[in-house]
C-alpha cells in the first residue's frame, strides 16, 4: 500500500506533467525513433535461426501433435489464437501433403508477424508459402461465422478425440 504522502506526490506530479504542455505552449517532443527517416536501424539485432528442415519419417499422429503444440506456442498472442483455433478445426482432417505445407508455413519464417500479415492479407504471401493450406488459413482468418476468438481453445477437446 502506498502512504498518503506518496500518493499526494504521485498525483501532484501527474497534474504538473499534464499541465506542462499547456503552460509552455508546445507538445512533448518524445517520439518513436523508428519512424524517423534518418533511422539507419543499426541498433536492430537479428537473431539467426536454424533453417527449417522437414522431419522425414515422422509418424502422422506425432506430427499432428507437434504441429498442434507449435500452433499454440507462438511468439505473439495474435498468432497463438489464430493458429491454435485453425489447428483445432483443420489439423485432424489434413492430408500428409497439407501437414507438410502447414509445418513449413508455421516453422520456416523467422518472424511471426509475417505469418499474421499473410493470413490477414495485409501483405502478399510469398510463392513458397502460397498453397492449399495458406488458402484455408486466409479463409479461416476472415471469420465469416463471426466467432468470438479471444483466446486459444482449451485442450479438453484433445481428450475427447483420443477416447
Amino acid at each position: 500500500m502506498l502512504s498518503s504522502v506518496a500518493v499526494k506526490r504521485l498525483v501532484s506530479g501527474m497534474c504538473r506533467t499534464a499541465q506542462r504542455p499547456a503552460l509552455i505552449g508546445m507538445v512533448s517532443a518524445r517520439g518513436y525513433r523508428g519512424d524517423s527517416p534518418e533511422d539507419t536501424k543499426g541498433d536492430l539485432i537479428e537473431i539467426p535461426l536454424p533453417p527449417w528442415e522437414e522431419k522425414i519419417g515422422e509418424p502422422v499422429e506425432i506430427k499432428k501433435r507437434r504441429l498442434l503444440y507449435e500452433s499454440r506456442k507462438r511468439g505473439m498472442l495474435e498468432n497463438c489464437i489464430l493458429l491454435s483455433l485453425f489447428a483445432k478445426r483443420y489439423l485432424n482432417t489434413m492430408s500428409e501433403k497439407q501437414l507438410q505445407q502447414y509445418d513449413r508455413l508455421i516453422n520456416e519464417p523467422s518472424n511471426d508477424w509475417d505469418i499474421y500479415y499473410w493470413a490477414t492479407e495485409a501483405q502478399p504471401t510469398p510463392d513458397i508459402y502460397q498453397g492449399e493450406v495458406m488458402d484455408m488459413l486466409k479463409e479461416f482468418t476472415k471469420n465469416r461465422e463471426q466467432e468470438q476468438r479471444l483466446d486459444a481453445p482449451s485442450l479438453e477437446y484433445l481428450e475427447k478425440e483420443i477416447q
